[in-house]
C-alpha cells in the first residue's frame, strides 16, 4: 500500500499468504488469522486454548508489522476504514463475506478428514485476489482481525474501526464453520457420499461467491477484474469440487448432462440453484453499493450480435476445459483442474470483456440482469435470455467436440481391458 504498487498490491498480498502457508502449514497449520483459528476451533481442528494462543500471537504479529512498515516509511502510515462514499455496514458486509470465503476454503481444502491436498496453499492464498480487487474498493480488504488491528493501531495508536471489522470477520468465520457442516455432514471423510441437499448448497455457495465477485469488481471499476473473478472460481472449485462437482454455471451443467455425468433431474436442480445463487449475489453487491447496478449487454459501440458471438465462443472454451481437465479420465488433471478452469475466466474476461462483459455463465447473466432491472429497465433481462441461449449453445458444441476427440481414447481403453 505505502509503496504505491497499485494494481499488483492484491496479488502481492495473496502470494505472501500462499508461500507462507506452503512454508509453515506443516508446523502450525498456517492460520495467520484469528478468524481462521476460530473457524477451526468451531470445527474441532483446534482446541479452544490453542485458538486463544494462536489469536493472541497473530494479533501481536499484525500490530508489530504495522509499526514495522510505518517505521520503514519514516512514520508514514494509512488508516483503516470504509472507502469514501461507503459506511461501516457496506464495509462490514464485504469483510464478513470474504472472511467467510477465506475460512470456508480453509476448512474445505486443509481441514477435511481426508487430509490436505497438494494445492491447498494456492486455493487459500488466492482468496485474497478474489476479495482484494472488488471488496477492497469498499472496505480496504482485510478479511483478518490481525491485519485490521495492525493497520488501525499503527496509524491511530488505538483501535477504532478494527473493532467493528473484527466483529464482522468473526461472524464470517462462524458462518463458514456452520455451512461447512451442512455441505460436509461427516467432515469430509475419505470416500464420503454427499446427499443432493449438500450438493445444492455447494452449488449455491459457489455461484453466489462467483457472481458477488463479478459485481463488486465491475462496480468498483477494478483494473484486475478478470483475474479476481477467475481466482474466486478457482478457489471455490478447489473447495467444493469433490462435493457437487463445482459447476457453478448452468452451461457447464448442460455440458456435463450431455456428457452423461449428470442425470436430467440433478442437472435441472443444479441449474435452478445456480441461478438463484446468482440473483442473490447480484442484489447483495447492489446493496453494498447503495443500490447501484450495471446493465447486461453489448459494451460501448459493439452490437448485440457481436456480444452473443463472443459469449458463445468463450463459453465453449470454458466448457471444453472443464470436460477435459475435470471429467475425462485420461486427460483430467487431479491437481491443476481448478486453476485451468478458473483461468478460462481470465482468458475470456480479457479477450471479450470489452465486447460483451464476459459473462460466460447464465447464472452470471441472470444475476446481473435481475439487479439491473430497477435501475436500467427490462432490456437486461431480454439480453440475459439471449446470452444464456448462446452460452448453452457453446456448451453443447464443447460437449460434442469432447465426445468426438476422446472417442479414440475410450476405444483404446476398452480394447486394452478386453485384452
Amino acid at each position: 500500500m505505502l509503496s504505491g504498487s497499485g494494481l499488483w498490491a492484491g496479488i502481492s498480498i495473496a502470494c505472501v499468504l500462499m508461500v507462507s502457508i506452503f512454508a509453515f502449514g506443516a508446523i502450525s497449520g498456517a492460520n495467520f488469522n484469528p478468524a481462521v483459528s476460530v473457524a477451526l476451533g468451531i470445527n474441532g481442528n483446534l482446541l479452544w486454548p490453542e485458538v486463544g494462543m494462536y489469536s493472541g500471537v497473530q494479533l501481536a504479529g499484525g500490530i508489530s508489522a504495522g509499526f514495522a512498515y510505518a517505521g520503514l516509511f519514516g512514520g508514514k502510515s494509512f488508516e483503516l476504514g470504509p472507502a469514501k462514499g461507503f459506511n461501516i455496514w457496506s464495509a462490514g458486509a464485504c469483510e464478513l463475506l470474504f472472511t467467510f470465503m477465506l475460512c470456508f476454503v480453509v476448512l474445505n481444502v486443509a481441514a477435511v478428514k481426508k487430509g490436505c491436498q497438494q494445492w491447498f496453499g494456492l486455493a487459500i492464498g488466492f482468496v485474497i485476489i478474489a476479495g482484494a480487487y472488488g471488496a477492497g474498493a469498499v472496505s480496504g480488504g482485510c478479511f483478518n482481525p490481525a491485519v485490521a488491528f495492525g493497520i488501525d493501531v499503527s496509524s491511530r495508536h488505538v483501535p477504532l474501526h478494527s473493532l467493528a471489522y473484527t466483529a464482522f470477520e468473526l461472524v464470517g468465520a462462524v458462518l463458514a464453520a456452520g455451512l461447512f457442516k451442512v455441505v460436509r455432514p461427516n467432515g469430509g471423510e475419505e470416500g464420503e457420499e454427499y446427499p443432493l441437499s449438500s450438493k445444492l448448497v455447494s452449488e449455491f455457495i459457489g455461484t453466489y461467491i462467483l457472481v458477488l465477485t463479478v459485481g463488486l469488481n465491475v462496480l468498483g471499476k477494478s483494473a484486475a477484474g478478470a483475474f479476481s473473478i477467475a481466482a474466486s472460481l478457482m478457489c471455490m472449485i478447489y473447495a467444493l469440487g469433490d462435493v457437487s462437482g463445482a459447476n457453478f454455471n448452468p452451461a457447464v451443467t448442460l455440458a456435463l448432462l450431455i456428457n452423461k455425468t449428470h442425470d436430467a433431474g440433478t442437472a435441472g436442480a443444479y441449474m435452478g440453484t445456480q441461478i438463484l445463487g446468482g440473483i442473490a449475489a447480484a442484489f447483495t453487491y447492489s446493496c453494498i453499493h447503495g443500490g447501484q447496478s450495471f446493465p447486461l449487454g453489448a459494451v460501448g459501440e459493439y452490437k448485440i450480435g457481436q456480444a452473443l458471438t463472443a459469449e458463445a465462443a468463450f463459453t465453449f472454451v470454458l466448457c471444453l476445459v472443464v470436460l477435459c481437465t475435470a471429467v475425462q479420465a485420461k486427460t483430467k488433471s487431479d491437481n491443476f483442474f481448478a486453476l485451468a478452469i478458473g483461468s478460462c475466466v481470465t482468458v475470456g474476461g480479457c479477450a471479450i470483456g470489452a465486447i460483451s462483459g464476459g459473462s460466460l455463465n447464465p447464472a452470471v447473466s441472470f444475476g446481473i440482469a435481475s439487479a439491473a432491472t430497477l435501475e436500467h429497465g427490462s432490456k437486461s433481462l431480454l439480453n440475459a435470455v439471449l446470452y444464456s441461449l448462446v452460452e448453452f449453445a457453446g456448451a453443447g458444441v464443447a460437449a460434442g467436440i469432447v465426445m468426438a476427440t476422446h472417442a479414440e481414447i475410450v476405444e483404446k481403453d476398452e480394447k486394452f481391458n478386453e485384452a
